[in-house]
């Protein structure tokens, strides 16, 4: 037997064994360095058709809009603590968000998922933008790895230049969650994102700088934030030019404390209705006499 014929079999084997684990929808686990890792393989490569979320609350279209996008979804679970998955934990705070604006009138809601599905990030400040949004508001949840047991909510506006190298960091890996799930969207320019950038950091980015105060503002004593809550990355979902958008990060899965906020509905809804009434404030401050 030559060693190519040996080298084949010793990769294909375990290549086709692992392959139908994953089509029987099992998870293996690899121990690597003490510890557990679970091999994730992209099944379907196709890339989710482009579908403009429906809008809730007034018909009237002259009333404001935000879009709410909950982070990751589908394959794409985001952080994990424990059994805890961000994309569940923030799917039920932007609903609550959704629900509490809906209740008190006056402002139109888009959700860009509403469910358990994979959106890529292009896809989402897009369709804020297609709508013609007055507001874009991307929650998540964070993992602290291996930087100990940090805690708290932070808020992130849109910069070139990172706040900090745990912004950067955050950011980095935002910014890899299409290419991580197979979902990688090339089709702009160098001299399109530049232009985004330089447009972003005009009059919206001034907007979502009050619409980040305002949080940190409702939020007191009412959220426990990060001791330096309020932050800036080059985060892909914030690139929208001309819609003010903010990414509010709710806590870290990975710490205890947080954990309990987001997971039960009374920790849900606080963080739900601190931003319903930051959106609320927002708006007002830009209604006509």
């Amino acid at each position: 037997m030559s060693i190519r014929t040996l080298l084949i079999i010793l990769f294909a084997v375990p290549a086709i064994l692992l392959g139908t684990a994953f089509a029987l929808g099992l998870k293996i686990p690899v121990p690597a360095l003490g510890r557990e890792y679970v091999l994730s393989f992209l099944i379907d490569e196709s890339t989710p058709e482009f579908q403009l979320p429906g809008v809730e609350g007034p018909t009237d279209r002259s009333r404001p809009l935000v879009v709410i996008d909950a982070g990751h979804g589908g394959r794409d679970y985001g952080a994990v603590g424990g059994e805890v998955l961000e994309k569940d934990v923030v799917l039920a705070i932007a609903q609550g968000v959704r629900d509490a604006l809906i209740d008190a009138g006056g402002i139109r809601v888009a959700m860009t998922r509403d469910g358990d599905e994979l959106v890529p990030l292009d896809y989402r400040p897009e369709m804020a933008r297609q709508l013609e949004a007055d507001l874009f508001l991307s929650i998540h949840a964070d993992s602290a790895g291996e930087f100990g047991n940090v805690s708290g909510a932070s808020i992130y506006t849109l910069s070139t230049e990172a706040s900090s190298e745990a912004a950067a960091r955050f950011a980095a890996r935002e910014n890899q969650a299409d290419r991580v799930n197979g979902l990688q969207i090339e089709d702009q320019s160098e001299e399109v994102s530049a232009i985004l950038v330089e447009l972003s950091q005009a009059r919206t980015q001034d907007d979502a700088a009050e619409f980040a105060s305002l949080i940190t503002r409702e939020g007191e004593n009412q959220i426990v934030f990060h001791p330096t809550a309020r932050r800036s990355a080059n985060l892909a979902v914030l690139v929208a030019p001309d819609v003010p958008s903010v990414l509010f990060e709710s806590g870290f899965i990975t710490n205890e404390e947080d954990r309990a906020r987001l997971t039960t509905e009374e920790g849900q809804a606080n963080f739900a209705n601190v931003l319903a009434q930051a959106i609320r404030v927002y708006f007002a401050r830009r209604a006509d006499p």
